[in-house]
């Protein structure tokens, strides 16, 4: 039986060691080596103008981002090159295989496969019409999928199936038509995928359905329920229960005047007030909506105030205005939001900046990173983000 010996270095060996070591150390290549390693990756729908891309960030333990290599990635569709006013416009399938996007700018969806190292892969036949007009947010639920169409002679909520080879086909008879100047601005699942809802930012109200057989969707008594403020925009359902609803009130007159409401929604779908809301934001233009995963704190982006406000949610779903966090960057046109799955980061899509904000999340606490944020690639006007 042969034996290993460890050898003691000499010193000639320590020598080049540390020789090695100091040219390291002074080269600048070096330097620039990200030390964090790769947990996962943070997506964007860049909407840019004419062929669409989606723009792919490594994610670090640390929190910060650096560019997907071969970002940007051609999501198949066309971008309409300005902010598309809403929620969820890029989602990932709860398997974590597929991105679905909405190319807002030719009317339809896009599927892109997501590969082992982050890079993206456009589905063969992934590419699908919206079944509408400007299709601006997507939820899912398992395979089932629903699109909201925000344009006026094609404003809907469309149904699909994601089939295991990433393609979408269109459920017979799950379109439901909406009015001209409705203007969607969410569409969204709760947890256990009984209930979907939709702001109609337009109007000023809320839609509410239940989902019935074959993905098909059957209205709530009394569906669309009026807002509790002008333009509803970004919506969530708490994680931890499927049964409260949040919507942030955007369109508010005056400054400071932004609230964010809190519902119950019935196993019917109908909608009731909790409490005393809605619940004042103390800032302009709650739009963009976002819940920790244990459902203890809500963030709402503030567009025109810059800032993100952040509430303790009660058991019973009322909320207790904590503060707001500035966001760093002047006139960031700060919009959509995302958590990363351990719950310790917020990504935040600077729309004007052409950036991605990186917040550090302790409890109901937010503190941006050092480093933020990470540059989009050139011409986006990003309209959607998420983590894995």
């Amino acid at each position: 039986m042969r034996f290993l010996t460890r050898l003691k270095p000499s010193v000639g060996l320590i020598g080049l060691g540390a020789v090695a070591l100091t040219v390291a150390a002074a080269s600048p290549a070096a330097a620039s080596v990200h030390v964090s390693p790769v947990t996962g990756h943070v997506y964007v729908d860049d909407n840019t103008a004419g062929a669409n891309t989606i723009g792919a960030f490594d994610r670090h333990a640390d929190g910060s981002l650096t560019p997907e290599a071969g970002s940007p990635f051609a999501a198949g569709g066309a971008g309409t090159g300005a902010g598309l006013a809403s929620q969820g416009a890029l989602q990932v399938s709860p398997d974590g295989r597929f991105l679905i996007a909405a190319d807002a700018g030719s009317n339809q969806i896009s599927v892109l496969r997501i590969l082992r190292d982050g890079s993206l892969h456009l589905v063969r036949g992934g590419v699908v019409s919206s079944g509408g007009v400007l299709p601006v947010s997507i939820a899912i639920h398992g395979d089932l999928v629903y699109v909201a169409n925000a344009g006026n002679g094609g404003s809907n909520y469309a149904g699909f199936r994601l089939r295991h080879d990433g393609r979408l086909g269109p459920i017979p008879g799950a379109v439901v038509a909406l009015p001209d100047g409705a203007q969607p601005g969410d569409v969204l699942f709760n947890g256990d995928g009984t209930r979907l809802a939709g702001t109609r930012v337009g109007t000023s109200q809320v839609d509410s359905f239940t989902v019935g057989f074959g993905g098909r969707l059957r209205a709530a008594p009394g569906s669309p329920f009026p807002a509790q403020g002008l333009g509803p925009f970004g919506s969530q359902f708490r994680p931890t229960n499927p049964d409260q609803l949040f919507v942030s009130n955007a369109h508010n007159v005056g400054a400071g005047s932004g609230t964010v409401s809190a519902f119950a929604d019935a196993a019917d779908g109908t909608l009731t007030s909790i409490g005393a809301s809605p619940f004042a934001d103390l800032q302009t233009a709650p739009c963009w909506v976002e819940i920790t995963h244990d459902g203890r704190y809500l963030f709402t982006v503030n567009t025109a105030s810059g800032s993100i406000s952040r509430y303790r949610i009660a058991p019973g779903g009322a909320l207790t205005l904590l503060g707001s966090t500035p966001v760093r960057t002047a006139g960031a046109g700060a919009v959509d939001a995302s958590l990363s799955p351990d719950g310790r980061t917020l990504y935040l899509d600077e729309s004007k900046a052409g950036a991605i904000g990186e917040f550090a999340v302790h409890g109901g606490d937010l503190t941006e990173l050092q480093g933020s944020p990470a540059a989009l690639p050139t011409a986006a006007a990003p309209a959607g983000i998420v983590v894995t």
